[in-house]
């Protein structure tokens, strides 16, 4: 069986660009970087046994997050008195409520 390169001893410790990966994990996840820096960071995390575990488990929590999502919003009289709330303490809404 062959081994991967993220378990091989060689890609035990990817040295400093370690914490500026995982600095910036939740913008790769969220698909907020660049071409250049999503595929340097495709490649790091292919390779580097420390950061990829963070990467999936962050990974996974987003993606178990989207499941759980509700498809039903709070009933309409309970938006509406919250927004009626807000606004009395100042805050404007940016779109109207549906």
């Amino acid at each position: 069986m062959t081994e991967s390169p993220r378990n091989s001893s060689s890609a035990a410790d990817c040295g400093p660009d370690c914490a500026a990966v995982l600095q910036r994990l939740w913008e790769f996840l969220d698909g907020e970087l660049g071409p250049e820096d999503t595929a340097a960071f495709h490649a790091h995390l292919s390779l580097c046994n420390k950061c990829y575990p963070q990467y999936n488990f962050e990974k996974t929590f987003l993606d178990a997050l989207a499941a759980c999502q509700c498809e039903k919003c709070a009933p309409y009289e309970l938006r509406c008195k919250v927004a009626s709330a807000l606004k009395s303490a100042g805050f404007t809404p940016v779109q109207p409520l549906a």
